[in-house]
């Protein structure tokens, strides 16, 4: 089974550059809407899981950005924010990251979301 992996699905985007990636952070300063990334590995069952968990996310909040960032594929984004291990998901809030989960935890990364809608707290990583 191939997967167009440039099609967005259930409103999940996928980073396909460098450039992308920094546009969506500067839409999230500029428009304040916030981000959620996930950062991912074809290669990590886990993050595999993960992928329609993300996606229902998507569609229940619409006022959030929600990326998939592929490692492999982008080794600089992800060292920049430190993602060492997948799955690991960023909370961003106006361009800086106010949240961080790393493994597939639906029901942590759901609750954090709806904290992140009410509130500018950062969490506890």
């Amino acid at each position: 089974m191939e997967v167009d992996q440039e099609t967005p699905k259930a409103g999940v985007v996928n980073v396909t550059s460098i450039e992308s990636w920094d546009s969506y952070v500067q839409q999230s300063k500029s428009h304040g809407t916030p981000i959620v990334a996930h950062f991912s590995a074809s290669w990590c069952i886990p993050s595999v899981a993960m992928i329609p968990f993300f996606e229902e996310l998507a569609l229940t909040f619409h006022d959030i950005t929600f990326l998939t960032v592929d490692v492999d594929d982008f080794k600089d984004v992800a060292t920049k924010y430190e993602v060492k291990a997948m799955p690991t998901f960023l909370l961003i809030k106006e361009g800086d990251v106010i949240g961080k989960l790393v493994g597939a935890n639906p029901d942590e990364i759901k609750k954090r979301i709806e904290t992140l809608l009410q509130s500018n707290t950062p969490f506890v990583v």
